[in-house]
């Protein structure tokens, strides 16, 4: 059984930083693509980064710069740090996995297993 689970979460001011984890439980996140999704209110969920099962990381054009993907293979677990935080940042960050697979597909549906959510807040 493949559980996601985030943590990390919380509310800063423009400008801050926070680091987002997802521990998991059944899953060799070392060998498998691993994501990063989040969903404001009223909007789709979207991607924000990946980590494939080469080790290549990547970005989407929103958090370049800013947002940091990273896995600790050790501990199953993978990191999203963001700095330099802003409103527009604001919403449920999730998790993700495309159920064994090394390469990370960039449809929302191809991602079979997910985590419960963290709430990002970016205040002005």
């Amino acid at each position: 059984q493949v559980q996601l689970r985030e943590s990390g979460g919380g509310s800063v001011q423009a400008g801050g930083s926070l680091r987002l984890s997802c521990a998991a439980s059944g899953y060799p996140t070392r060998s498998y693509c691993m994501a990063w999704f989040r969903q404001a209110p009223g909007k789709e969920r979207e991607w924000v980064a990946t980590f494939d099962g080469y080790g290549n990381p990547a970005y989407a054009d929103a958090g370049k710069g800013r947002f940091f993907i990273s896995k600790d293979n050790a501990k199953w677990t993978l990191y999203l740090d963001m700095k330099s935080l802003k409103p527009e940042d604001t919403a449920m960050y999730y998790c993700a996995t495309p159920s064994y697979r090394r390469d990370c597909p960039s449809g929302v549906a191809d991602y079979d297993f997910w985590g419960q959510g963290s709430q990002v807040t970016v205040s002005s």
